[in-house]
């Protein structure tokens, strides 16, 4: 059972880089607790606490090992761990995008993570947006998912963004 907090702590806070990908549906963000050196435990389970208490049904973690995920659970978080892999991409991605959109469709609030909001995990979501037929066209799903990530896509992102909608 999750702990009890009372006050400004009863709220968390918002995780990193949150960023919608489809209004009151869908979002990302960096790792609750961030990365690398600038991981922190207790940032962690306030950013868990947050997507709790703000509604989310699932977190989705795409990072390859599963540490921390534990920390869901003690929070009463629940979540899915879906390691990217690259070795076999587009089976992964077909996997990965239905498994989202059967989610998004039966109304459960997702958040999804990588380590950072990075390249890849922006250029995954911007495929979604394609694969799940959000937007027509590659040049205009590359435009929306910049515009709703506020970074410009790298090679690898506009790759997987323009070749997504052949796994269908």
């Amino acid at each position: 059972m999750p702990p009890k907090l009372r006050g400004k702590w009863a709220l968390g806070i918002e995780p990193r880089n949150f960023t919608w990908i489809l209004k009151d549906k869908l979002a990302i963000c960096e790792r609750p607790g961030g990365f690398g050196d600038n991981h922190r435990r207790v940032r962690r389970q306030e950013e868990i606490i947050w997507i709790r208490e703000n509604g989310f049904n699932y977190v989705v973690s795409i990072i390859q090992a599963p540490h921390n995920l534990h920390n869901y659970e003690e929070l009463g978080m629940p979540y899915r761990h879906r390691p990217m892999r690259t070795d076999d991409l587009d089976t992964w991605l077909r996997s990965f995008y239905t498994e989202i959109d059967d989610l998004v469709r039966a109304g459960q609030r997702v958040v999804v993570h990588a380590e950072e909001l990075g390249d890849r995990l922006v250029g995954v979501m911007g495929g979604y947006i394609r694969w799940a037929g959000l937007v027509d066209g590659d040049t205009e799903t590359i435009t929306v998912t910049e515009q709703l990530t506020g970074r410009k896509l790298d090679p690898f992102a506009r790759e997987l963004i323009i070749r997504v909608h052949e796994l269908r």
